[in-house]
Formats: structure tokens, C-alpha cells, sequence
């Protein structure tokens, strides 16, 4: 079997679809990319199992169709000290041995048998439903930093995405901060709901094209995904996610309103000179002052700014840890941003006043943490 394609056009496909590898895998067959050809249509493939991802390269000039699997490692190596030029690729079937030919040399590596790799699942009952790209990529932007890391919760570790007829709302949340995003022109025609993982979220994120549609297939197991020349398939993530809607307060009455990243650059400042063990910030709000401060006593530090703002409520010193505090200002793109309240020991919520469209509404909530009088 033999086909020829360009080195540039190869190494970039190989690149979209080399997040999903892992550094240690259970079978060897998943250290290597699954080359499939058909009609000189070259599809490339990598697998961890729970997450597949394909992509294809349609001008490949092939004398026969088949598949090898390659090297993943070895492969992709190789194609980056290649300037663009076309790849010869000369496969044995008897032995799977692989001869690369460029301009000017000659490359031998053992491939494997592609039949060996594992199946992609097949999508049996599945829902279909389309969205804009734009849409998608902004939803995994705002929410997949605010996702957990604990292994003994998995269910915290996706994206809980629901789809309605209305709109469609996506959720992440660490126990300690939690986002909601919302979309009004993005609907499904019944009412679903799924968590996501982390990791082919991260994929997508990294390969979403602007201006294009992503067919979104679903079942009570698994996701497919479809835009522009790619193809992903995950695992759901199985269970049932929190409540989150309870958590979060309703009653609000005391709000701040600020030039976010005078706040976030103020933050980043004060927090510097916080307990490196609790990143504590102190907020005391009276009138139209702010007030942010942290001190670490094992060290003798201490800091302290002053902030005008709008503000309205009753005046409140209420304590955050400032890395989630950072960390979602940082999540967005509005000048002014609201900082609402209720209580000392209750959650703040965070809402950018502009910067978002018409059919978005973003939701942020951090948990506060007891201040030491």
C-alpha cells in the first residue's frame, strides 16, 4: 500500500488529534495513530478508550485503501524538522512495516495492524441536535476552569450541559466556585441533559473553527460531535449532577458594582502578601469605598488597598479565597462587573454588566471563607 501527502497538512491533522494520546496507555495499540485510506481520502484517528478523535486530509494520493497503525510518538517527531514538502508512506501488509521517502532521505519504523484498534462506538438511539461553533467554544471557555479535580467526585470533573427547547444551560462547578452559562439561540427539541469530561472538552476547545456548525449527537452513554473535517466521541460522565440552582442565593441585596480589572489587578496585588495556605483576601464595603486586604501573620506580611466603587446595601466585610476570585474575573470580558451579596457567610455572586450578547447570560458563585476577627 502506498499513498502520498503533504508533510505541513499531515503534521497539522496529527496535532489536532494528538491531545486525545495518553503518556501511559493499558494496550500498546492506543501508543499509535490509526491511518485508515479510502477512496484518497486519508482519515487519522488516536484513542484513549473513552475518547476518540478523527480527522481527515482529502487530497492524499493512494494507490489502494487499508489501514496501518503508526507510531504516534516516533511520528510526529519526525514530521516537525520537515519543511513542506510531499511524504511518500510505503506500507508491507505482511509485515506492517512503514518506509517514509522525502526529498531527501529515507525513514523506517514498525507499525501495527490497524484492524486491532479499537472500534469507535457506535451512536444507537442518539438525538441530534446542531449548534454554532461560536456558541459551543464560548460555553467550554466560561465554564471548563470552574470544573473539579477530585477523583473521588467525577461527576464534578465535566460540564453538566442541558438542553431544552428555550436555550441550552451549561454548569461547572469545584464545590468552591461554580458557573452557569446560558444560550438563548442555541435549542434542542426535547429536554436532555449530560456531563461532559473534562478532557475531550479541552479538545474541542483547542480545534472549534469560527463560523461553522458542530452536529451534537447524544445518548445516555455517549457524545458525537461533528464540524468542518472532525470527528470526536466521548464517554458521558455517568450519575447525577448537584442541584446547583440550590446553592445558589436568591436574595441579593447588596451590590457592588466595579471597573473589573482595577478589582482583579487590585486582587492580584493584595493577595501576594495573603497566607499561602488559605489565599484569604478581606472585602469591607461601606459607602461608596472598597476595601480589599490580606495579611499572613506566620510571616509578617500584610497589605491593603482602597477601591472607589457603586455600591448599595447594608455596609459588609466578607472573606474569599482570592485564587477563585482571580480566576473568574479573569473568565471575563466586561468592563464592569457586579459582586452581589447577601451575607458574610453566604456565596457572592459575580455578573459582568456588558461585554456579552444579548442571547448570553453568565453566572458566577463563589463560596465565601470565614474571616478570623
Amino acid at each position: 500500500m502506498k499513498f502520498i501527502v503533504s508533510s505541513a497538512q499531515l503534521l497539522k491533522q496529527l496535532q489536532i488529534v494528538s491531545g486525545v494520546l495518553n503518556s501511559s496507555n493499558t494496550l500498546p495499540i492506543l501508543d499509535n495513530f490509526l491511518f485508515e485510506i479510502s477512496d484518497n481520502t486519508l482519515s487519522i484517528s488516536a484513542s484513549d478508550l473513552e475518547t476518540t478523535m478523527k480527522t481527515t486530509i482529502k487530497n492524499a494520493e493512494a494507490d489502494e485503501d487499508g489501514s496501518i497503525a503508526i507510531p504516534a510518538k516516533l511520528l510526529l517527531d519526525t514530521l516537525k524538522t520537515f519543511s513542506d514538502q510531499p511524504l511518500t508512506f510505503l506500507i508491507d501488509k505482511d509485515t506492517y512495516g512503514i518506509e517514509i521517502g522525502s526529498e531527501n532521505g529515507k525513514f523506517k519504523l514498525a507499525g501495527q495492524n490497524g484492524d486491532e484498534f479499537p472500534k469507535t462506538p457506535s451512536m444507537e438511539t442518539a438525538t441530534k441536535t446542531t449548534m454554532p461553533s461560536e456558541v459551543l467554544a464560548s460555553a467550554i471557555n466560561k465554564t471548563l476552569f470552574a470544573t473539579g479535580n477530585d477523583e473521588l467526585r467525577p461527576i464534578m470533573s465535566g460540564v453538566f450541559c442541558e438542553l431544552a427547547s428555550d436555550g441550552c444551560i451549561f454548569v461547572a462547578t469545584d464545590a468552591h466556585k461554580l458557573v452557569k452559562y446560558r444560550r438563548t439561540d442555541a435549542k434542542a427539541v426535547s429536554i436532555v441533559s449530560f456531563i461532559l469530561p473534562k478532557k475531550p472538552l479541552t479538545l474541542l476547545k483547542n480545534s472549534l473553527i469560527n463560523d461553522s456548525e458542530v452536529s451534537i449527537e447524544y445518548n445516555e452513554t455517549n457524545a458525537f460531535f461533528v464540524f468542518d473535517d472532525i470527528e470526536l466521541i466521548c464517554r458521558l460522565i455517568d450519575g447525577k449532577y448537584p442541584n446547583y440552582e440550590a446553592v445558589i442565593p436568591k436574595e441579593n441585596p447588596n451590590v457592588l458594582t466595579i471597573d473589573r480589572l482595577e478589582f482583579y489587578n487590585s486582587i492580584r496585588r493584595v493577595a501576594i502578601f495573603a497566607s499561602k495556605s488559605t489565599h484569604q483576601i478581606r472585602l469591607k464595603i461601606a459607602g461608596s469605598e472598597l476595601h480589599i486586604s490580606s495579611e499572613d501573620l506566620d510571616f509578617s506580611n500584610e497589605a491593603f488597598e482602597r477601591l472607589s466603587c457603586n455600591y448599595t446595601g447594608e455596609d459588609i466585610e466578607i472573606g474569599f479565597n482570592s485564587r477563585y476570585l482571580l480566576e473568574m474575573i479573569n473568565n471575563l470580558s466586561s468592563e464592569q462587573i457586579n459582586l452581589e451579596m447577601s451575607a458574610p457567610n453566604r456565596a457572592g455572586i459575580i455578573i459582568p454588566q456588558d461585554g456579552i450578547s444579548e442571547n448570553e447570560e453568565v453566572l458566577m458563585l463563589v463560596m465565601p471563607v470565614m474571616l478570623n476577627q
